[in-house]
């Protein structure tokens, strides 16, 4: 069986965006308004989640703060995290279930390594049965850490916005029903959405909205 195509450099990034301009006219017209689309690759593993996990329902901002004390700390590996205190991660600006939550990751000995074999299906199932992984915290890691060129996020807020501006609709789509109207962008759903963060980014630039 032949190894699937991951996304690995700009170059596939703009193979992506093409696809999506061949197959959709909307995508032909609001591309070239958003200019090239970004990588976003990071190395896989224990760091690639554990950030993610931070990530949740925080500004961009303090993400970035909290994530630097850890570092800082040295509290960004699977060995340090495991034996850290909730002290520690207090200090750091972790939220006590966030705390628990990457403790729990730490300890759970996954083979970070072997996901990058696995079809992504498998991958999802393994990383939502870790603690404070649910499926969005998954998608991004397949996307971002493991490059994987199909993987969306249907559940994501933002980009449920995106598609209501983009494609004019009367409400914002709910995840059955992005996915929907996804189905066409295959086989470069992670391309898109990184299009329409890039669209709710520029749309809310054009609004005055910070």
């Amino acid at each position: 069986m032949a190894e699937p195509r991951l996304i690995l450099t700009q170059a596939d990034i703009d193979e992506g965006a093409a696809h999506l301009a061949d197959v959709c006219p909307v995508w032909a017209r609001v591309l070239p308004q958003l200019g090239p689309l970004p990588l976003r690759r990071q190395p896989d593993g224990f760091a690639a989640i554990a950030q993610a996990i931070v990530g949740q329902q925080v500004s961009v901002a303090a993400a970035a703060a909290i994530w630097g004390r850890l570092q800082a700390a040295g509290l960004d590996r699977e060995a340090t995290l495991r034996e850290a205190d909730d002290d520690s991660l207090r200090a750091a600006g972790l939220s006590r279930p966030k705390a628990r939550y990457l403790r729990g990751i730490a300890a759970a000995g996954l083979d970070w390594q072997g996901l990058r074999d696995l079809p992504d299906d498998e991958a999802m199932t393994r990383l939502v049965a870790l603690p404070g992984i649910g499926v969005w915290t998954a998608e991004i890691y397949l996307k971002f850490a493991l490059g994987r060129r199909d993987v969306f996020a249907a559940g994501d807020l933002a980009l449920q916005e995106a598609a209501r501006g983009m494609y004019g609709l009367s409400e914002r789509p709910g995840p059955a029903a992005l996915r929907a109207l996804a189905e066409p962008w295959a086989p470069w759903r992670a391309v898109a959405a990184r299009g329409l963060w890039a669209y709710y980014r520029w749309a809310k630039g054009r609004e005055g909205i910070s």
